[in-house]
């Protein structure tokens, strides 16, 4: 019996271990995620996705594992294209991708200094970046006017807003079993369009997105088309080693 008290209290025990993270996910996985549909291996979309980190990202956030001239060389450009159109605050091509923001006037400015990007997409997602880029809607009760669906009460302000428009969030609400009223995201609606159509817009944040990823991962293209030459090889060295095994045990009987 006693036995058998303890064997009960252990499964107890591992089941709430098991469903404590399982719980918790599901209460913070409400949030719907869209696809980016980014592609690493486009190099247009990575020049014009440098482009866009430099002029509205390197402001405020950094990516100080990145260096100029390795990722010039990977996206395709020369030093002298990279020197006219993307370093603004680089004295070196060898030097990384830094801000002259002081951390001090971020905290005071925003509550909290901005975090590097550099490994954003890997940490998050391309997918959750790419939707966190899109859902910045109107909230006056804010500080900066506006919050985030994906990140409720973040602090950064929507700095892309003159290119998207500003967007209304729509709420539904009802009544939950215990009479309080629930409220739920409904929809965006864009009574103040942007510089860009929305589908521009999202082509913009997409390839803002897939030079995110590409910085998460500088050798991820190379290592993709070297796990194929290595699969080719491991399929062809298989075949060979079938055919010896097969010519050394012929006349075994």
């Amino acid at each position: 019996m006693r036995t058998d008290r303890h064997r009960m209290k252990l499964l107890a025990l591992i089941a709430t271990v098991f469903a404590f993270p399982a719980s918790s996910f599901a209460a913070g996985g409400e949030t719907h995620v869209e696809h980016a549909g980014n592609d690493i291996h486009n190099v247009a979309s990575l020049q014009r996705g440098a482009r866009n980190f430099v002029n509205y990202c390197l402001g405020c956030h950094s990516a100080k594992y990145v260096r100029y001239n390795r990722m010039a060389a990977d996206i395709g450009l020369s030093e002298q294209q990279m020197i006219d159109h993307l370093m603004f605050t680089g004295d070196s091509p060898h030097q990384t991708m830094t801000n002259g923001m002081n951390p001090d006037d971020a905290r005071r400015w925003f509550g909290v200094a901005p975090p590097d990007l550099s490994l954003i997409a890997r940490s998050k997602g391309p997918d959750y970046v790419y939707t966190f880029l899109r859902s910045f809607y109107a909230d006056p009760t804010k500080a900066t006017g506006v919050n985030n669906l994906t990140l409720p009460g973040t602090a950064m302000p929507h700095v892309l807003w003159e290119l998207q428009g500003v967007q209304q969030a729509v709420w539904e609400g009802h009544t939950d079993a215990q009479g309080n009223v629930q409220k739920q995201f409904k929809a965006f609606e864009l009574p103040e369009p942007g510089k860009l159509t929305p589908e521009q817009y999202d082509a913009f944040v997409r390839d803002t997105v897939n030079f995110l990823e590409y910085i998460g991962e500088p050798v991820q293209v190379k290592r993709q088309a070297l796990g194929y030459v290595v699969i080719a090889f491991l399929v062809f060295f298989t075949l060979l080693a079938y055919a010896l095994k097969k010519e050394y045990w012929k006349d075994v009987k």
